[in-house]
This record gives structure tokens, C-alpha cells and sequence, in this order.
């Protein structure tokens, strides 16, 4: 008998029903989310540790295993799990691949053989007569030698005739407890009380680009090299080479849909537009078509496609924008009216986040009457993408669309492209940032930016690395975007950029920067807003890439240092070590094997030289008070010997505000 049932769900009345009562219990399984509602988060080539909690009454062996297989159809594998008496836990390692859904579950059932042999085992040693026992032994033996075939049921049945000839108790076990009759008898025995956990766990398998990569946002019309004229595709393509040459790994674009003509906004949102002024391009949608469209000023489908592969060529993915709203213009409004909410005038409502208003969008009623065939045309959207190359989609306020619609949506594009990624930009409540993470986005935009204190960043990044998030979460910490410059940045000019960006890149494995941030980009609209002067959102701007001042050489240098360093490509590594100035925030990353051990220290105060004793976390660097090491500073170049568990830094803001410090050996 194979008993598959759900060891906690119980019958009519709440009582679990004689006939279906587990034999063996399972009584968790982890990692799960939810309870298997929703799948935790790896990528290709981790391995996976699952663990269990095993139960049975009285002193039986036990044994389990992990069962796996990729969806939709893999043969399921089977990974035998070992009981730790320390943790009181079962846990094995199962390795994770191809890219796509892996489900799992757990086995478990008694041994029989196994369990009749230590019996005995102890009967002899404590004197007791085991003559009884040695003929269930026989009985047991000679049942696995019937269900074996070959050679396994010729030795099994001499293994039955020498037990029947035992003459002793000793002489008994000594046959009993012999490696090759346990190894066979387990193998033919029957399980008949096996258990399997109450229903399946699944583990989304990413691509590593989904852990770890560095993006890079830009406007493709202001790519360009004369001033107040945009560029084309074909011309942004010059700027390729110098943005691999930094060391980025996607190129995020902005939207790149045709632009709405009506309540187009002007130059620094304004409410109307002057001739000649370009929009922006969240407003989608106009005569020459809408979210499957290319604006005509950039080019063609076919400049878009040259574009893209002249990205790849160069070791780039195109990221692209994806916002569900749309001008007034577009051609949905006129095609579907039935997809807009109307005032009681009949006019559709432009969308709005007091105190802020968007005159030249409209929001889709994502919930309408007709909601089946809209969600199914937005799918057609993204897979129109897909067959253009792009397999990565920054999708603009999900919070404001449904959360069963994103569920389904990213279910049903993973299931014809698996190594599809989504980023969630979603700047709202934890517990809804949390669910769009938990349905299936691949990463989420997170509260980064607004973290600058030391207590605001320990606090932060231990929550994130240290918690139930860790499943599912991964943020991508932007350093800014086109709609948020923050008043660090904006106060505490080329340091606080190089702090910001230094921290971002060696706390996350994930991280992005918008274009002018190597060009120290900081002049608000107004005091204490966070909206760019000047705001490309609105206008074409023309750069001077090597402008006087410039980070470049830094941000190459850090994607440099995240790629040669292993441990800067995992998340939840990260210790903070303890320093007795609050302006020095100091912190780890060692790779598993320990041998890339690497201590990032950086001044916050963007103004002043700060300086500090650093008190090491021994265990999380793998040394203690007597180990002498080279500290190597990846960013300068600059070596000091350490000794022990205590070091001393001094940060100038006007030289290097940040060490990225690798332990090495003399």
C-alpha cells in the first residue's frame, strides 16, 4: 500500500478519517511560501536544501528522500534525505536547473528490514532471547528475496537460510547487521506506509542575470550629439560600446511607444506644451499605433531590432518599459472605449496620485466588463516584445494594476519563455511590494534610495537578508531614476554620488543607475522635491559623456571589482561589522567556500573626513584575534597589514569616501 495524502487536511467534521490516517508524518517541508501557494526563488546552478520534519510514533526507522522534477513533464529524481539527531530535521541538497519551474516534495516510510535489525540489535546486547526476532527475520528476508529477481533473490534467500541456521543470538545479528543483506533487503522491501507531503513545492529557477547584474536607464532619444534634436535607434546605437565599457549588463529603456499629442505635457511638466516639444513617453499611444509600436522619431520595428542585436553583440540585454496606461490618443481608446473608466459626462478619467495629476494619460479599467480579452491583448504585448529579442520588462506602478492580473500574466509568459524578467516598480506598502514579489516578479525597486543613516541602512539590509524574504524578494537597488533625485544627491555633490553608487553595487547583487549619474546630474526642480531640473522626461538632452568631473572610471572600476569578487554576486551574506563612529557604516561579503572575503567600508558624511576603530565579526570573516592578513583596497589599489579582530579607517569625502577591502593572505 502507497499512502499519498495530506498528512494535516482532514475529513468531514474536522476529524481526520481512520482510513486515510498517515502511518508516517510530514509534518513540514522547507523552504515553502505560503505553503506551497506561491514558489520561492533560486537560479540555475544553485542547489536547493530541503529540509523536513519526520515523524512516527515508537522506535522504527525511518527513511525519505526528495522527489523532483522540472515542469512541465521532467521524469521526476529522487534524492535520499539524512536525519541530523542535533537539528532533529531531515535535509538534503538537490541541484536546480534548467531555467523554469521545479516542484518537490517529500517521501518518507518505514525500513522494515532495517528496523527489525536494530531491534535485534539491542535484544542481544542487553541478554535478551531472540529466537522469535531471528524467525521474523527469516519471514522478512525470505518476503524481499520473492519480490527480487536474479541474483539479489538468490542472495537473499542463502541470507534467509543462514539465518534459519543461526544458532545464537550473536551469531544471528552478526548476519542480520551485515551491510550487504541491509543494502538488498531495503531495496526489495515493500514500502508499504509510504507518505508523501500533504502537495508539491515549486521553486522558480532563474537565469543568474535574474541575481546578479548591474542595469543602466537611459532615454534612447537623448542619445544623441546635437542639441534639441532627439536621436534615432540607429544613432543611439554609437552609445553602446561606452555603456558595456562601464560595465553594465542590461540597458533599460525608457518607453519608446509613439507619444499622445493631447494635454501633452512641456518642458518640466508643464502643463502646455510649446511647438516642437517632444512628451512623455509614459503618455503612449497616438496615430501611428500604441504599446506595440515604435515612436516614429526613433525609427522603425527594423531600427529597433538593429538595435537590440547591435546590444546583445556588445554583451547587453535590452530591458524595456512597459506602463499599462495610455494617452488619450491611443488607439485602444478609440478601438476598446470599453476599457476606461468615465465620469458621469462620459468623458474617460485621466489618471491622478494626489497631489500629483497626469493630464496627458488615461487609466485602463483593469477590472471592466470586457477585463478577460484586455488582460489577453496587454499578454499579446509582451509577447509581441519577446519576439523582438527583449526578455526583460521594467513594468512602470504594478501596485496599480491587479495582482491576480500580474500572477497570471507572468505565469503565462514564463511558460513559453522561462528566462523572462520582470522588475517591479513598485515604491508602496512592504506587504504589497512583498505580494507582486511573491506572485512572480523577478525583482522589485526598493526603498534603497531613501536609506542614508547608518541605523536606516543596518536595519534595512538586515530585514532583507536576514528574513522569510529572502525566499522570494530580490531588490534592485537604483541609485536614482528619472523621477527620484534625492536630497543626498542633491546636496552632497560628487562624494555622496560615489558613496551612493559604491554602496548600491557591493550591498546588492542587483543594482541600476540613471544616465547622468556618472555625470554627477543633482539640480532639483525646486528645493526639496525630487523632480530633475530640466527633466528629460520632457525634453531631448544632448551630454557630454566626458564632462570635467565625472565618475565613469569609478563605476567601471566597481563593476570591475563585482565581477572578479564572487562574493559580491550573492545577497544574503552580508554581516555588518561594528564601528565606533555612527558615520561609518562597515560590512561583509564572503563567497561560501571562503576564499573571496571582502570588508566594504564607507564614509556616509559627504562633507567631512571621518575616521574610525572597526570591531571585526570574527566568525563572519573567518579569522579571530590572532590571524595576521593583507587588507587590499580593490578600488585603489593600496595595501595595509592587519592583525586580529580590530582595524582602523580614516574616509576624506574629497579623496576616497569608500574601501572595498579584500582579505588576503601575506
Amino acid at each position: 500500500m502507497t499512502t499519498t495524502i495530506a498528512n494535516l487536511d482532514t475529513a468531514a467534521g474536522g476529524r481526520t478519517a481512520p482510513e486515510n490516517a498517515a502511518r508516517v508524518i510530514i509534518a513540514e517541508v522547507r523552504p515553502h511560501l505560503g505553503g506551497g501557494r506561491h514558489a520561492i526563488k533560486r537560479v540555475v546552478g544553485e542547489r536547493l536544501r530541503v529540509s523536513a520534519d519526520i515523524l512516527k510514533e515508537g522506535h522504527d526507522t525511518l527513511a525519505a528522500e526528495v522527489r523532483h522534477r522540472a515542469l512541465p513533464a521532467g521524469a521526476w529524481r529522487h534524492t535520499p534525505l539524512a536525519f541530523s539527531y542535533e537539528d532533529d530535521e531531515w535535509s538534503a541538497e538537490i541541484p536546480l536547473g534548467p531555467v523554469g519551474l521545479t516542484e518537490y516534495t517529500v517521501a518518507a516510510w518505514t525500513e522494515r528490514y532495517a528496523s527489525w535489525a536494530e531491534e535485534l540489535r539491542r535484544k542481544v546486547g542487553a541478554g535478551v532471547s531472540v529466537a522469535s526476532e531471528i524467525l521474523e527475520g527469516e519471514a522478512l528476508v525470505r518476503a524481499c528475496a520473492g519480490r527480487a529477481t536474479g541474483d539479489a533473490a538468490r542472495r537473499l534467500a542463502a541470507y534467509a537460510d543462514s539465518l534459519r541456521a543461526a544458532t545464537d543470538g550473536p551469531t544471528a545479528a552478526q548476519i542480520a547487521l551485515s551491510p550487504e543483506l541491509r543494502e538488498l533487503a531495503t531495496a526489495a522491501e515493500e514500502r508499504d506506509d509510504l507518505t508523501e507531503y500533504r502537495q508539491p513545492l515549486r521553486v522558480i529557477v532563474d537565469r543568474e542575470l535574474a541575481r546578479f547584474g548591474a542595469w543602466y536607464e537611459i532615454f534612447p532619444r537623448s542619445q544623441g550629439k546635437v542639441p534639441g534634436q532627439g536621436a534615432t535607434f540607429i544613432e543611439a546605437i554609437e552609445r553602446i560600446p561606452a555603456i558595456k565599457a562601464m560595465g553594465f549588463d542590461i540597458l533599460y529603456l525608457c518607453p519608446i511607444h509613439p507619444i499622445g499629442h493631447t494635454n501633452r505635457k512641456g518642458r518640466n511638466n508643464s502643463l502646455v506644451a510649446a511647438p516642437g516639444d517632444v512628451g512623455s513617453p509614459w503618455a503612449i499611444g497616438n496615430q501611428f499605433g500604441g504599446h506595440d509600436a515604435v515612436n516614429p522619431d526613433l525609427g522603425t520595428i527594423d531600427d529597433f531590432d538593429a538595435f537590440v542585436a547591435a546590444a546583445r553583440a556588445a554583451g547587453l540585454e535590452i530591458a524595456l518599459d512597459i506602463a499599462i496606461q495610455c494617452s488619450p490618443d491611443h488607439p485602444y481608446v478609440r478601438e476598446h472605449p470599453e476599457w476606461f473608466r468615465r465620469r458621469p459626462d462620459g468623458t474617460i478619467k485621466y489618471a491622478e496620485n494626489p497631489p500629483k495629476k497626469y493630464e496627458d494619460i488615461v487609466a485602463l479599467d483593469m477590472w471592466c466588463d470586457d477585463y478577460v480579452n484586455l488582460w489577453h491583448e496587454l499578454k499579446r504585448v509582451f509577447l509581441h516584445w519577446l519576439a523582438h529579442g527583449v526578455e526583460i520588462f521594467r513594468i512602470d506602478n504594478p501596485h496599480t494594476k491587479p495582482i491576480a492580473f500580474w500572477e497570471w500574466l507572468i505565469a503565462e509568459v514564463k511558460r513559453d519563455y522561462p528566462g523572462a524578467i520582470f522588475l517591479a516598480e513598485a515604491f508602496t506598502r512592504p506587504k504589497r511590494v512583498q505580494e507582486l514579489a511573491k506572485i512572480g516578479f523577478t525583482q522589485s525597486y526598493h526603498y534603497f534610495t531613501w536609506r542614508n543613516t547608518r541605523q536606516e541602512l543596518e536595519e534595512y539590509l538586515t530585514d532583507l537578508t536576514q528574513t522569510a524574504q529572502t525566499e522570494y524578494l530580490r531588490p534592485n537597488f537604483f541609485t536614482n531614476t528619472q523621477d527620484i533625485l534625492t536630497e543626498y544627491l542633491q546636496t552632497g555633490g560628487r562624494p555622496a554620488f560615489k558613496v551612493r553608487v559604491a554602496l548600491a553595487a557591493t550591498s546588492s547583487p542587483t543594482y541600476g543607475v540613471y544616465s547622468g549619474f556618472e555625470l554627477i546630474e543633482n539640480t532639483p526642480l525646486h528645493p526639496g522635491r525630487e523632480e530633475y531640473l530640466d527633466s528629460e522626461k520632457y525634453e531631448v538632452r544632448v551630454r557630454d559623456w566626458q564632462a570635467p568631473g565625472n565618475i565613469v572610471g569609478y563605476i567601471r572600476r566597481l563593476n570591475e571589482i563585482r565581477n572578479e569578487n564572487p562574493a559580491l554576486r550573492l545577497w544574503t551574506n552580508l554581516a555588518f561589522h561594528n564601528a565606533d563612529n555612527g558615520a561609518i557604516l562597515a560590512y561583509s561579503k564572503v563567497s561560501p567556500d571562503g576564499a573571496n572575503r571582502l570588508l566594504v567600508v564607507l564614509n556616509l558624511d559627504p562633507f567631512n573626513a571621518q575616521a574610525a576603530w572597526i570591531r571585526l565579526d570574527g566568525a563572519a570573516l573567518g579569522i579571530d584575534e590572532g590571524s595576521y592578513y593583507m587588507m587590499h583596497d580593490l578600488l585603489t589599489d593600496a595595501r595595509w597589514p592587519w592583525q586580529g579582530l580590530s582595524g582602523w579607517v580614516r574616509l576624506d569625502p574629497q579623496g576616497e569616501p569608500v574601501h572595498i577591502l579584500r582579505l588576503e593572505q601575506y
